[in-house]
């Protein structure tokens, strides 16, 4: 959800306060990175959700307070959009079987959670992009009452100096507009945590980058978009679009986006958090009275709020996170570019191929990503959002490759590599894996059978509306059946 604020409005002064003490929190971490422990004795993986609350017929229902007053467990908290919650479940080893313990934790959750959101008609939906979602939705109306999302939004548009353009070429073209991050409501993801060592977090954050296509193109879940059929992963177009700060003229210069896949390979985690001070203007300039130097030097752990709020409005697709758990500083990878769902055990099976494949390539002695341009696998990205399970990408190597083969030849037995190297039962990992490899076998993933659902359905439906209400009713019972989504039924 992000770091919670009061409203607000912000003074030139408060601006240049800010930046001098982010400046100083950078100053402190960079300390910290070479005099104090970040050891990790075990790996410790999470898991964060965010869902879309709908009703009986699958159209949006604005009812997040109503229904995380329903559901009463701390886990679940508000989101951006008034028809979003998000969950975040408790973290876990990931060795023997961390993963089928996260994996029942989550099942658990959301049982209990749509068992109590019922009681205010409203179910829980696990979607990238919910295909109901109208233009009377993208309204300022529809933001969560927490503070903090509407000064965010203020403070967007304040920067950009006009309304948000959304413009999406796909299967069909969207085109519209807003005056509030509304838009970027419509984006609900899996974010995937995975803590890491200093010295283990340039490879990792590397390895990550470089299969980000991978992850997209096998993972993709989200085709439709106001009535529209665009990419098969149209969430990463629309948040690169809902966030953006900047005009068309600051475009042309070359200023950096917020939502940023990065622009190079680094060599330490301060190199990313270093970029975010340097490139970008801070959108909160909140400073609070921790000063992180007296903090440091007593032999106490910074909390560096400014520098974790700052970081938290630079949305990387793979962001690095400093924070502090129980007295010790701590650095994870927080992946972000996954979309939700379909289902409990197609979000793990995502999972366990982000995690064996991300600690095999980041000890690789020949790194992918020294055969790998930055571009390249950037490229690589769009195109995967683009194409879904069908894309080509490139590989080192290989050259341009179908995903799907490059999965099943190369990168699953890598993934399998990663998981034992990690601990994790081979139980485990086999069933996980083998849902990823039976996804890649079928070609079908949440994307493809949502397309295939909606073609059926729009063959006979009054409206293209109507064929989406029925679409998404549809995925909703086979969500909650629990079966992977590559044996789910299809029209086709």
């Amino acid at each position: 959800m992000g770091q919670d604020v009061d409203a607000r409005e912000f003074s030139r002064e408060d601006r240049t306060l800010y930046r001098a003490k982010v400046r100083r929190c950078l100053d402190v971490f960079a300390r910290m990175l070479g005099e104090r422990d970040f050891g990790v004795e075990h790996t410790q993986v999470g898991i964060e959700i965010e869902f879309n609350l709908v009703d009986g017929n699958g159209d949006p229902a604005l009812k997040n307070a109503e229904a995380l007053e329903a559901i009463a467990d701390p886990d679940f908290q508000t989101e951006l959009g008034l028809f979003n919650i998000e969950i975040n479940v408790p973290p876990a080893r990931i060795d023997g079987s961390g993963l089928e313990t996260l994996q029942a934790a989550l099942r658990d959750d959301l049982n209990a959670a749509q068992a109590k959101a019922a009681g205010v008609d409203t179910h829980l939906l696990m979607i990238g992009i919910l295909p109901t979602l109208q233009e009377g939705h993208f309204s300022r109306d529809a933001i969560s009452a927490n503070p903090r999302y509407h000064l965010l939004s203020e403070q967007i548009l304040a920067a950009r100096g006009e309304d948000i353009e959304i413009v999406i070429d796909g299967v069909d073209r969207l085109d519209t507009t807003a005056d509030t991050i509304i838009p970027e409501a419509a984006c609900t993801s899996t974010q995937l945590h995975l803590q890491v060592e200093p010295d283990d977090f340039a490879p990792m954050w590397n390895a990550a980058q470089a299969i980000a296509a991978v992850q997209v193109a096998i993972g993709a879940n989200s085709p439709f978009l106001l009535g529209r059929h665009l990419w098969h992963e149209t969430r990463i177009a629309l948040f690169e679009q809902a966030t953006d700060t900047r005009s068309e003229e600051l475009k042309a210069q070359g200023v950096r986006p917020r939502v940023f896949f990065g622009e190079r390979w680094i060599t330490s985690v301060f190199d990313l958090f270093e970029e975010n001070v340097r490139y970008f203007p801070a959108l909160l300039p909140i400073v609070d009275d921790e000063d992180p130097l007296e903090e440091l030097e007593a032999g106490r752990v910074p909390n560096l709020g400014e520098l974790r709020l700052h970081n938290g409005t630079v949305y990387r697709w793979n962001r690095p996170i400093y924070d502090v758990a129980d007295g010790r500083p701590h650095l994870r990878i927080e992946n972000r570019l996954l979309p939700a769902g379909p289902t409990v055990v197609d979000t793990m099976a995502n999972a366990a191929l982000f995690y064996g494949l991300v600690k095999v390539l980041g000890s690789s002695e020949r790194p992918v990503w020294s055969q790998l341009s930055f571009r390249a696998a950037e490229d690589n990205f769009h195109q995967a959002a683009r194409a879904g399970i069908d894309a080509d990408i490139y590989w080192p190597g290989v050259g341009t490759v179908a995903v799907r083969e490059l999965a099943l030849r190369q990168l699953l037995p890598l993934a399998h590599e990663g998981l034992t190297q990690l601990g994790v039962d081979d139980a485990v990992r086999e069933r996980l894996l083998g849902v990823i490899e039976q996804r890649c076998i079928t070609g079908r993933n949440g994307a493809t059978w949502l397309i295939d659902e909606f073609r059926h359905h729009n063959a006979s439906a009054g409206s293209r509306a109507d064929a989406m209400r029925t679409t998404t009713v549809e995925y909703e019972r086979h969500m909650h059946g629990g079966a992977p989504v590559h044996e789910w039924p299809t029209r086709s």
